[in-house]
Parts: C-alpha cells; structure tokens; sequence
C-alpha cells in the first residue's frame, strides 16, 4: 500500500512537472515563432522543387529583369536566373550546413565534455586546456584557411564549422557532467558495479545534454552565418545556390539590379533570426530557473 502511494506521488510529481514544461511551451513567445518559423523553412527545402517557377540553374536570355517582368516574381540576375527560384533553393543549402555542422559539432562536444567533467582529475586537466586553446584560435580565419588549402565543396564546409565550433558545447556539458556525478542516483549505479561507459551515456549525457541542445540551435545560426561569408567571398561551393554567393554576384549590380543582393541578405537574416529565437525560447524552456509569465 505504502508502495502504491509512492509511485502515485512520483507520478503525480513527474506529471506536474511534464505540465509545468508545456505550459513554459505555449507561454514562450520566442520559442512558438521560432517552431513556426523553422516548419515553414522546413517545408520550402522539402518543396522547393514544387514550389520553383522556373529552373534556379537555368541561364536563360531575360537578363536582370526586374521585379514582375516576364514572370520572374524577384526578378532575374545578370545571368538570366530566377532570384525567387534561387532563393527557394537556397534554403536547402542553408539547412543542409546548419544541421550538418550541428551535428558534429554537438556529437564532439558532448563526447569530450562528459568525458572531462565525468572523469575529472588529469584527463580534466588535459582536456580543458585543449577546449581553451581551441577556443582562442580565431574560427573565422581557421576555416578561411582550410577551405582555400581544399577542396571548398559543401560537404567540407559543414564539417570544418563543425570541427571548429564544437569547444562551446564541450564546456557546457563539462560542467553538467562535474555537478551530475555527485548525484545520488549516479553513485548508486557504481556501487552496483556499472562501468564508466554506462554511466556517462545512461545518466551523465542524458540528463546534462539539455543546455547543449539551446546552444547547438544558436550555432546553426552562425554555420549559416559562415558559409554565407565564404561564398560572399568567392570559397563557397560553386555547383550548389547558395544565399552569401547571390549576394556576392549582386553586389556589383546593386545600383541597377539591388534585388539581386537584397532578397538573399533578407533570406539570411530571416534564417538566422529563426534559429535564434528557437535557440532562446530553448533555453528558457529547458531552463529550471527560468519561469514563465504564469507561473511568476
């Protein structure tokens, strides 16, 4: 009976708790127009095919058209493309670096950062002086250097970010990982004899992953951000449409034909902006300190 009553409580208590963090869902602002944003960002890069009025790769002979002429609705750059269609198609490259980057980035530094902050000790020692010395290498320049000693295809693009934004996410699941270890269930399962490997992925990883995932949502944000500023400056992937070398092939137009440049920096901004919110609403959602207005 005794046992009963228990589970009823824990039960009632994690139900409580499960409601608490859906009403912080529906009450965050930031974080239902980032969702919003991200499903309709989500759906044009699943259907741009669809969507498209015209071939994005197709140099046809309506050179710098503007906006409305001969149907181009964003009228059309110096080599005759559709800037509606290329910006349509532009989101699935845009995506495609975020989440990719993303990953890697998250994956690596979940991986070193529980193992520092799990571990402790020397291997902590080691491991935070190269998060350090990662951290104060210039990133910008870092990737510059790499994409212009290889080959600058997209594929390379998402893991050099990715291989060079992953320290942030290593020192927030680092720290998770130093106050989670003390906990008293993580204690209870090496005193049942469960080895290290099982406890960092079944209760240190888990349980600490939750600030990575707000801030992993943010870095997309800035892979975007990078792969822009690439192809603006001509080290961007060359066989695929991307939004930063729109802007770079506009940008000598921009007295007669700004919407070249113009609608691609706006595509950007929107992107990023997206991301960012999502990122925030996140982490005020994730966050036990946070509380929402209804709950203040």
């Amino acid at each position: 009976m005794v046992t009963t009553k228990k589970g009823w409580y824990v039960g009632r208590k994690n139900n409580n708790k499960l409601n608490r963090t859906l009403l912080k869902v529906k009450s965050d602002t930031e974080l239902k127009f980032g969702l919003i944003g991200l499903s309709l960002l989500v759906f044009v890069a699943v259907f741009a095919s669809l969507l498209v009025p015209f071939d994005p790769y197709f140099f046809g002979p309506d050179v710098l058209n503007k906006l409305g002429e001969n149907q181009h609705i964003l009228g059309t750059n110096h080599l005759g493309q559709d800037i509606f269609s290329m910006i349509l198609y532009g989101v699935r490259t845009s995506l495609m670096v975020a989440v990719g980057s993303a990953l890697i980035s998250a994956v690596i530094g979940i991986l070193v950062g529980g193992i520092a902050g799990y571990f402790g000790g020397k291997i902590d020692l080691v491991i935070t002086e190269c998060i350090n010395a990662f951290m104060m290498v210039p990133t910008f320049f870092l990737i510059l250097l790499i994409i212009a000693l290889f080959d600058s295809s997209i594929t390379n693009v998402m893991i050099v970010i990715g291989l060079t934004t992953w320290p942030s996410n290593a020192k927030l699941i680092r720290a998770q990982a130093l106050s989670i270890r003390e906990r008293t269930y993580v204690k209870s399962a090496v005193a049942m004899g469960e080895t290290n490997l099982q406890i960092l992925f079944k209760y240190i990883i888990p349980n600490g992953i939750f600030p990575v995932l707000a801030n992993t949502t943010i870095g997309m944000s800035n892979a975007i951000l990078t792969e822009a500023g690439l192809s603006f400056l001509g080290l961007g992937d060359p066989n695929v449409i991307s939004w930063g070398q729109m802007i770079f092939m506009g940008k000598q137009y921009l007295t007669s034909a700004w919407w070249i440049s113009t609608f691609a920096g706006i595509a950007i901004v929107f992107t990023v902006t997206v991301f960012y919110l999502l990122g925030d609403g996140l982490n005020h959602v994730l966050d036990p300190k946070h509380k929402s207005r209804k709950d203040a």
